[in-house]
């Protein structure tokens, strides 16, 4: 996650600032009309203005401020749930810690790290935190879910009674406090497979995918990443390979500085990483189709 700007607006609420900025690493940004430009890291004028720009650009919000005034202030750029980041509020003197939004893309668990340091209470709200102690929409580190369109459907099944089946290996949602069972309703499937569209109204399921899979990329120099991003899309969906699989993009170091290589990373939403031809050649057993030209070229077989 992005480090937190935390917002004040006098100097009442330095110390909570400061405490919470040395516990998440996060930056404070104070009102130049009421505060020394030397105390905080950032100076702002217009508090609505810092504020929707922050949020604009996805970074982590904590306001040490009413929760109403901070709702008030964002509301006009509130849209799609799935892209807001964390907007937390805490009160002046840190008794309380409020998610406000974005709960399961860090907040809540931000919200958890902020009390702890101030000897507060995090005000948890989200239904499955609070139930089940997991939330379906935000899977944990190497995990991605593959239709976060269904997951609010889902939640409310559970909530209301319903049991769900694990279909695959996922330890973490064994772990849970989910009500499971091997007839559950709700299928909860681990898979490297990319599935289908649901076809059955009855049926609700969500799908996870473990970030397993590392694409191997090579490229002639100056290659177009457009076409480069389209072959990797295409080769994942002909071998029924999940997208959200994808951990990892992976090439020879002499493409370090190949932009196609870096922007199929970037449209995964993953790091690159670069080896040289020593080590990628030891893998050449393991290639579909490796090319003795490529050998020629930079001294390994393919990637």
């Amino acid at each position: 996650m992005t480090v937190p700007a935390i917002i004040i607006l006098s100097g009442s609420a330095l110390s909570v600032a400061r405490t919470i900025a040395a516990e998440t690493g996060g930056t404070v940004h104070g009102a130049s009309a009421r505060l020394d430009a030397a105390d905080v890291s950032v100076s702002f004028g217009d508090v609505k203005t810092h504020l929707r720009a922050l949020f604009a650009a996805g970074t982590p919000i904590v306001a040490v401020m009413a929760a109403g005034a901070v709702i008030r202030l964002l509301a006009p750029v509130l849209a799609d749930k799935q892209d807001e980041p964390p907007v937390i509020a805490v009160s002046e003197d840190g008794s309380s810690v409020v998610p406000l939004l974005g709960g399961h893309h860090g907040g809540n668990d931000l919200a958890r790290v902020i009390a702890d340091a101030l000897s507060g209470h995090a005000a948890i709200t989200t239904a499955g935190d609070l139930r089940f102690g997991i939330a379906l929409d935000a899977p944990p580190p190497g995990w991605r879910l593959g239709n976060p369109q269904d997951a609010k459907a889902v939640m409310a099944e559970l909530v209301a009674g319903a049991s769900a089946r694990v279909e695959g290996e996922a330890p973490w949602l064994l772990e849970s406090k989910l009500p499971l069972s091997d007839d559950g309703t709700v299928a909860l499937r681990a898979t490297l497979e990319a599935t289908p569209p649901r076809n059955d109204g009855s049926a609700i399921s969500l799908t996870y995918h473990p970030q397993h899979l590392v694409l191997g990329i090579g490229c002639e120099r100056g290659c177009d990443p457009a076409e480069a991003i389209a072959l990797a899309e295409v080769t994942l969906a002909s071998a029924g390979l999940a997208a959200g699989a994808v951990g990892l993009v992976a090439s020879l170091d002499l493409k370090a500085d190949e932009t196609a290589v870096h922007a199929v990373a970037k449209h995964f939403g993953v790091p690159a990483r670069f080896f040289d031809a020593a080590t990628l050649e030891a893998e050449t057993p393991r290639l579909a189709n490796p090319s003795e030209v490529v050998f020629a070229e930079v001294g390994c077989h393919g990637v």
